[in-house]
C-alpha cells in the first residue's frame, strides 16, 4: 500500500472510531439523499398534484415530514454544486456542468467521518461542455468523496446508441459500460438496483447514499411499465405529439416514485428504518413543455426561470421513530442547508474547511423546533443561455435584486409587483431582504455563454447570517 493510500486509510479508520456516536449521544444514522431531475411540487400527490400518482413519496411524507418551503436554483448544475458543497454560487460556481475538483463535498465530509459512501445517477460535473482541465478523468466522482459510483455522463456527454434511459452508457467506479453492453436495460433501474445492493452490502456499517436521479429529465420516453412490446430501437426518441409527451412524462414521474419505493422498502425490509434518514427533493422546476393540474389550477413548468415554478421544489424527510409522522412544516429550507444538516446527523463538528451558508434542520427531523432560517437566497448565474438574477425571499415575500417585490402565494405568476409604498410586515420584510441582498456579490448581467472567459468567484464574501 503506497504511503498516500495508507494515510487516507488511517484517517478514515481513526475518524470512524471517534465519531461512532452522534453529537446527541445516539448511534449515528445512515443518510440517503435522493434528488429528482426537473420535477417540482405540482407533480406529487402529497403536495396536491392532480395528474400524477406518487404513493411511495406520499407514504414518506405521511410517515415523516413534508416541508412546504424548500428552494433550489432554476437549473441543474448550480443546484447540484450548491447542495453538494453547501455554498452559494457566488463562492464557487463558474461553468455549467462543472464542479471544481478542489471543492469539498458532503461526500468528503461523510467519508472522513467513517461512513461508506456511494453516488448513483446523473453526474455531469466533469466540465465536459467547457472542456475544463482533467474533464476526461473517470475517477472524478470517487475523488469527490464517494467510495462507489454508478453514473451517467462522467467522461462522455452522450454515447452513440445510448441515452440515460434505454441502453445507457454508464461508468461504474471509473470503468465504462457501453450502450451495447447495457442493451435492453433501463438506466433508472440500474441505478436503483445499485443503490439497493450498496445498502444491502453495508447494512452493518454507517452509510451515506447520494442518488441524483436521471428521471424525469427529457427526452420524455416510455418506461418499462409503458413500453409494452414496442421495439427499443427508438425508445429514447421523444414523440412530437404534446399529448404523448405528457403521457410519457406522467409515466416517468410514476416510475420514479416506484424506484423510490423500491429503495425505501429495501431499507425497511433490512430493519434499518429507525437508523436511516431518507431525504427526497428535486433539483429545480419542471420542464416548460409540461403543464400540470395542481389544487384546481394549471401550473406551467418553470425550469430555467426564477419564479416559484422554477425554484420551489418538493422536500420530504423520514426517519422512522424520530420524525413526527405526517408533520407539515412551513420552515424555509435552502439547498445550502443539506450539507450542514447531514454533518450534524453524522456527529461532525464543522470547521474552517466546511461551508458557512447553511443552517441545519436536523432538530426538525427529530420533532424539535430547531432554529429555522428567516430567508432563502437564490444566486443565479447559469452560464447556460439563461437570464441570470438574484433574489431573497421568505415564505410569502420575494425581493429581486432589481427591486421587484412580490407576495408569492397570492401571485405565483409574479404578474403584479407590489408598490414601493407597502406597509407593516411587507415593508419590514422588504427592508430586511434588501439589506441581505446588499451583502451579496452582484450577479453579472446578460446571458454569458459557455465560452465567456472571465468568471470571478467570491469565496470570501461575508457570512450572510452575521
Amino acid at each position: 500500500m503506497c504511503a498516500l493510500k495508507f494515510r487516507i486509510f488511517c484517517l478514515g479508520f481513526f475518524n470512524a472510531l471517534i465519531v461512532a456516536t452522534s453529537a446527541h449521544g445516539e448511534t449515528r444514522p445512515n443518510v440517503i439523499l435522493m434528488m429528482a431531475d426537473d420535477v417540482s411540487w405540482e407533480c406529487f400527490g402529497c403536495y396536491g398534484a392532480e395528474d400524477y400518482k406518487t404513493p411511495n413519496i406520499d407514504r414518506l411524507a405521511a410517515e415523516g415530514i413534508r416541508f412546504d418551503h424548500c428552494y433550489s436554483t432554476p437549473i441543474c448544475t448550480p443546484s447540484r454544486v450548491k447542495i453538494m458543497t453547501g455554498k452559494y454560487g457566488f463562492r464557487n460556481y463558474t461553468h455549467f456542468g462543472y464542479l471544481n475538483p478542489a471543492e469539498r463535498t458532503f461526500g468528503h465530509m461523510m467519508q472522513e467521518a467513517g461512513y461508506q459512501t456511494a453516488i448513483a445517477g446523473k453526474w455531469q460535473l466533469n466540465g465536459l461542455y467547457s472542456q475544463n482541465e482533467d474533464c476526461d478523468n473517470p475517477l472524478r466522482p470517487l475523488e469527490a468523496g464517494f467510495d462507489e459510483s454508478l453514473l451517467w455522463q462522467v467522461t462522455k456527454t452522450k454515447q452513440e446508441g445510448g441515452e440515460r434511459f434505454w441502453d445507457p452508457g454508464l461508468e461504474h467506479n471509473g470503468k465504462m459500460i457501453t450502450p451495447q453492453e447495457n442493451a435492453g436495460n433501463y438506466g433508472p433501474d440500474l441505478f436503483a438496483d445499485f443503490v439497493c445492493d450498496f445498502i444491502q452490502r453495508n447494512k452493518d456499517e454507517s452509510f451515506f447514499v447520494y442518488y441524483p436521479m436521471v428521471l424525469v429529465h427529457d427526452p420524455f420516453v416510455p418506461t418499462p411499465d409503458t413500453i409494452g412490446d414496442r421495439s427499443l430501437k427508438n425508445a429514447n426518441k421523444e414523440p412530437k405529439d404534446p399529448k404523448e409527451k405528457k403521457a410519457n412524462f406522467v409515466a416517468m414521474v410514476q416510475y420514479m416514485d416506484k424506484l423510490i419505493g423500491k429503495i425505501t422498502n429495501t431499507v425497511d425490509e433490512l430493519g434499518l428504518g429507525e437508523n436511516t434518514i431518507i431525504l427526497f427533493t428535486g433539483d429545480n422546476g419542471t420542464h416548460p413543455k409540461i403543464r400540470s393540474q395542481w389544487n384546481g389550477r394549471a401550473i406551467q413548468g418553470g425550469k430555467g426561470g426564477m419564479k416559484d415554478n422554477g425554484t420551489h421544489v418538493p422536500f420530504v424527510a423520514r426517519w422512522t421513530g424520530h420524525t413526527p409522522a405526517g408533520e407539515v412544516l412551513p420552515d424555509l429550507i435552502d439547498f445550502t442547508d443539506f450539507y450542514t444538516t447531514i454533518a450534524e446527523a453524522a456527529g461532525v463538528t464543522t470547521g474552517e474547511s466546511d461551508p458557512i451558508d447553511g443552517r441545519s434542520f436536523f432538530p426538525q427531523l427529530q420533532g424539535e423546533p430547531g432554529n429555522p432560517r428567516e430567508w432563502v437566497l437564490c444566486n443565479y448565474q447559469p452560464y447556460w443561455n439563461k437570464e441570470p438574477g438574484q433574489f431573497a425571499r421568505t415564505a410569502d415575500y420575494k425581493l429581486y435584486r432589481d427591486g421587484r417585490y412580490y407576495n408569492v402565494p397570492a401571485d405565483l405568476d409574479e404578474a403584479n409587483a407590489l408598490a414601493d409604498s407597502v406597509e407593516g410586515d411587507a415593508a419590514r420584510i422588504r427592508s430586511e431582504l434588501q439589506q441581505l441582498l446588499e451583502k451579496c456579490p452582484e450577479v453579472r448581467p446578460g446571458k454569458l455563454g459557455k465560452e465567456e472567459p472571465n468568471r470571478p468567484t467570491h469565496p470570501d464574501a461575508p457570512n450572510l447570517f452575521d
